[in-house]
C-alpha cells in the first residue's frame, strides 16, 4: 500500500510539473508570436541572409572615383591579432573576399533616402522621444525583467545603472548587483558618436571573485580582482589606486618574487584573490594572459543622441537602441583557441573565394549565439512602438562577425582592452566611471603603434588613412571640420584633437538630432535585418554587388606590430 501511495505521489508531482512546463512553454510561445505579429518579424526564419556577420561597413568602396585617393578604414578590425587571438585577417584590407551567397549587398536600407519621413519628424518630438526610458518605469523597476517569461532561458536584464562613484552598480536597495561601469576610447569610425549613437560598457565577474575566502561579499576583493583581470587581458602593468598588503592575500600582486607591499598590478600575477584564489587552486577558475575568466559578462547598451544645452553637447539618452550582453560561458585553452583560428585559415586557403562558405552559429535568438572561442551573445533592440524586445536569431547574427573571427579583438571583446587607466577619481582619465559620471571633454587622444609607421595619435592616424569619420565617408560634419576643400587635413584642427578628443567624437546638435530622427525611421520599419546604419540619404561609397575577385586597392595593409 505504501508502494501504491508513493508511486501516485510522484506520478503526481510528474503530471503536476510536466503541466507547469507545458504551461510556462506555452506563455513563453505566446509572448514570442505576439512580437513577431506586432512587428511584423519572425525569430527563428531567416528572412534576408545568414551572411549578416559580414557587417555593412565591410561593403564600403575605398575610392570615390576609379582614380581617386585609397581610403582605408579597414586596418581598423581586420590586422593581426595579438596572441591568444590567433586570426589574421589582414588579408581583408586587401581583397573583398566574400561567401558567394553575400557578393550582393544584403543591406538594401544603404541605398534608401529617408530625406522625407526624416522632415516630418521635428525636434521636439525626437528630443522627448530619446529622453523616455524604454529600460524603466515610472517605479523605477526593469520592464524587459518583468515582461520576459518566467521561464525566459536567456539573460534577464538586472543592471539599474546606479552607479556610485567607483562605477559600481547598485539596486533599488543599495545592494551591489556586481556590474561595474568603466570608461574607454571608443573604437574606430562607426562607434564614435558623431556617427550615430552613445553607448556604454559594464563587466561583471562570476560571483566567486566578489567573495572573501570564507564566501562573504567583499568589495575589495572584486576591486583587486578586477585590476588583476584588467592586466591580464591588457598583458601589461596595471596601476592600482591603494597599496595592498600582498601578505594579506597571500598573493605576489606585483610578482617582484617578494611578499611585500604593492600599487601595481603585474601580468604575469600567478593568482586571484579571495574565494577565486581557492577555486584556481581546484582548477574550477582559470587564469592566463590575454583572456577573461570564465562566467565574465558584458553589459552594452547602444542609445540615441541627447542633447544638452547647459554642457553644449551630445551625451547619453535615457531611451536604448538597443540592449547587448555577453558571457563566457566556456573556458578556451590557448591551444583550443589556435586550432579554431587555423582550421578557419585552412578552410579559406583550401576553397576558392566563390565556394567560401556562410558561416553558421550554433544557439537561438533567446540563449543567444555562441563563437568559437567560448563566448555567447545576445541582444535586445526597440519594437515598433519604440520598447525593447529579443532580437530574433537572424538580428542577432550581426553581432556575431565583430565578436567571432576578427584580429583587432581581445578575446573576442573590444571595448575592456581599450579602458581608461587613471587610477585618481577626480582625473579626467579616471577608468571606473559611467559616461553618464565623467564625458569625453579633455579626454587626451589615445597613442597605440603599426608596424612600419611607428607610435601614431590613433584617431589622427584613422582620419588621415580614411580621410572621413566613418567607413562610409558620409561624415560631412567630420570631413569640415578636419579636412580643407582640397581634402588635405587641417594640422591645426589635429593638434587640437590631440588634447580633447570630443572635438572629433561628439557632433553638433542638429547632426544629433537628425541622426536620431533617421534610426527612429528605422525603429518603425523594424527593418533591422536590412541593415541598421542610420544615413538619411541613400549612401554613395557602398557597392551593390561585388565580383569575385574584387580588390580594395589597398597596396600596403596597415598593421599592429
Amino acid at each position: 500500500m505504501k508502494r501504491i501511495i508513493l508511486f501516485l505521489t510522484l506520478l503526481l508531482v510528474f503530471f503536476t510539473g510536466y503541466y507547469i512546463f507545458l504551461k510556462d512553454r506555452s506563455l513563453n510561445q505566446h509572448y514570442i508570436l505576439k512580437l513577431e505579429d506586432e512587428n511584423n518579424i519572425s525569430y527563428d526564419k531567416i528572412v534576408n541572409t545568414r551572411g549578416a556577420y559580414i557587417t555593412s561597413m565591410c561593403y564600403t568602396k575605398t575610392s570615390d572615383t576609379l582614380t581617386g585617393p585609397i581610403s582605408n578604414p579597414c586596418y581598423s578590425c581586420h590586422t593581426k591579432g595579438k596572441v591568444p587571438n590567433y586570426y589574421n585577417d589582414t588579408n581583408l584590407q586587401e581583397e573583398y573576399n566574400f561567401p558567394e551567397e553575400v557578393m550582393k549587398n544584403p543591406f538594401t536600407n544603404l541605398f534608401t533616402d529617408r530625406s522625407a519621413k526624416v522632415a516630418v519628424i521635428n525636434d521636439n518630438t525626437i528630443l522627448e522621444y530619446v529622453r523616455e526610458s524604454n529600460y524603466f518605469n515610472s517605479h523605477g523597476e526593469i520592464l524587459l525583467s518583468m515582461e520576459l517569461p518566467k521561464v525566459w532561458k536567456g539573460y534577464r536584464p538586472d543592471c539599474y545603472f546606479n552607479f556610485d562613484e567607483e562605477g559600481f552598480d547598485q539596486d533599488k536597495e543599495g545592494e551591489y548587483t556586481g556590474w561595474r561601469a568603466f570608461r574607454y576610447y571608443p573604437f574606430l569610425g562607426t562607434f564614435w558618436p558623431t556617427n550615430g549613437s552613445t553607448d556604454d560598457v559594464l563587466i561583471r565577474l562570476d560571483t566567486l571573485f566578489r567573495q572573501d575566502e570564507n564566501n562573504t561579499f567583499d568589495k575589495e576583493v572584486y576591486r583587486l580582482n578586477l585590476a588583476i583581470v584588467e592586466a591580464l587581458v591588457k598583458q601589461k602593468e596595471i596601476a592600482f589606486d591603494l597599496t595592498v598588503d600582498e601578505t594579506f592575500y597571500g598573493v605576489d600582486i606585483n610578482a617582484n618574487g617578494v611578499m611585500d607591499t604593492a600599487n601595481t598590478i603585474s601580468p604575469h600575477i600567478t593568482s586571484y584573490v579571495g574565494l577565486a584564489k581557492l577555486f584556481l587552486k581546484e582548477e574550477k577558475v582559470h587564469l592566463t594572459a590575454g583572456l577573461f575568466p570564465e562566467n565574465t559578462e558584458f553589459l552594452h547598451s547602444v542609445r540615441y543622441l541627447d542633447w544638452s544645452d547647459k554642457k553644449d553637447h551630445v551625451g547619453l539618452s535615457s531611451r536604448m537602441k538597443e540592449l547587448r550582453y555577453a558571457r563566457k560561458y566556456r573556458w578556451k585553452s590557448y591551444g583550443e583557441i589556435q586550432r579554431a583560428a587555423e582550421s578557419e585559415l585552412w578552410e579559406a586557403q583550401s576553397l576558392d573565394s566563390s565556394e567560401a562558405q556562410i558561416a553558421l552559429f550554433r544557439g537561438n535568438y533567446e540563449e543567444g549565439l555562441r563563437n568559437e572561442i567560448g563566448w555567447v551573445y545576445q541582444g535586445f533592440i526597440e519594437d515598433k512602438a519604440g520598447k525593447l524586445r529579443p532580437q530574433t536569431h537572424e538580428e542577432t547574427i550581426s553581432c556575431m562577425g565583430c565578436h567571432s573571427h576578427l584580429g583587432a579583438t581581445t578575446d573576442s571583446t573590444f571595448a575592456f582592452a581599450r579602458k581608461f587607466e587613471g587610477v585618481e577619481k577626480d582625473q579626467k582619465e579616471y577608468g571606473w566611471n559611467h559616461w553618464s559620471q565623467k564625458g569625453f571633454k579633455g579626454i587626451k587622444e589615445p597613442r597605440v603603434e603599426y608596424k612600419d609607421h611607428g607610435m601614431q595619435y590613433e584617431y589622427s592616424f584613422y582620419l588621415q588613412n580614411n580621410h572621413s569619420g566613418n567607413e562610409f565617408r558620409n561624415n560631412d560634419e567630420v570631413e569640415a571640420k578636419f579636412f580643407d576643400s582640397n581634402g588635405s587635413i587641417k594640422e591645426k584642427r589635429i593638434t587640437e584633437l590631440h588634447s580633447d578628443i570630443s572635438l572629433l567624437l561628439l557632433p553638433s546638435k542638429a547632426r544629433a538630432l537628425e541622426l536620431n530622427k533617421a534610426y527612429k525611421v528605422l525603429v518603425e520599419e523594424q527593418s533591422y535585418i536590412y541593415g541598421r546604419d542610420a544615413n538619411i540619404k541613400a549612401m554613395v561609397n557602398v557597392y551593390r554587388e561585388l565580383r569575385e575577385g574584387s580588390k580594395t586597392g589597398i597596396e600596403k595593409p596597415i598593421v599592429r606590430p
